[in-house]
């Protein structure tokens, strides 16, 4: 019996850091889908840019549209970026959890003497986990910035598309 409690405890305590390794998993996957649409949407920038650069080609002038196209573009290149670490620091972050949960499951079976390996496994996932973190609120930080910029530009452009007397319906 008391074989059978010591193995419940060395397999509980290898599997409590699976909420963190769960956690590190969500944030894999929707750091993967915010720069897949991050992706796409400097593909579609650049597509804009480049039919400003024909339209330049052709005398015609590029006004304010090219400049907000040019920062978004640049806006969008950092957030790619920091998307790009946010995903390779939750990858390490991963294996780092997987480690401490390894590392305690030996650490029951070979002796009590590298009890430290796993608390420092599991602090280093804990402040990869928080770098992570910090990059993703960067990130969100530019996509706000981004979506403000392009939501001004399109109410200023409004302006002179829709007539007056229609703008001042909408108000009310």
């Amino acid at each position: 019996m008391r074989d059978l409690s010591s193995t419940l405890t060395v397999l509980s305590t290898m599997i409590t850091p699976v909420a963190l390794i769960l956690a590190s998993g969500s944030l894999i996957l929707t750091t993967s889908q915010r720069l897949g649409r991050v992706t796409d949407r400097v593909r579609k920038i650049a597509g804009q840019v480049e039919e400003l650069a024909r339209e330049r080609e052709a005398d015609k002038p590029a006004g304010e549209q090219s400049s907000l196209l040019y920062a978004l573009l640049g806006r969008a290149t950092r957030r790619a970026r920091l998307l790009q670490r946010a995903l390779a620091s939750l990858y390490f972050t991963l294996s780092v959890f997987v480690a401490t949960s390894a590392a305690l499951g030996l650490v029951a079976v070979f002796g009590f003497q590298f009890t430290w390996l796993p608390i420092a496994f599991g602090i280093a996932g804990t402040v990869l986990l928080f770098y992570a973190s910090l990059l993703l609120i960067a990130e969100s930080r530019l996509a706000i910035r981004s979506i403000d910029q392009e939501m001004d530009y399109l109410l200023r452009s409004s302006r002179l598309l829709i007539p007056e007397e229609a703008a001042h319906k909408r108000k009310r």
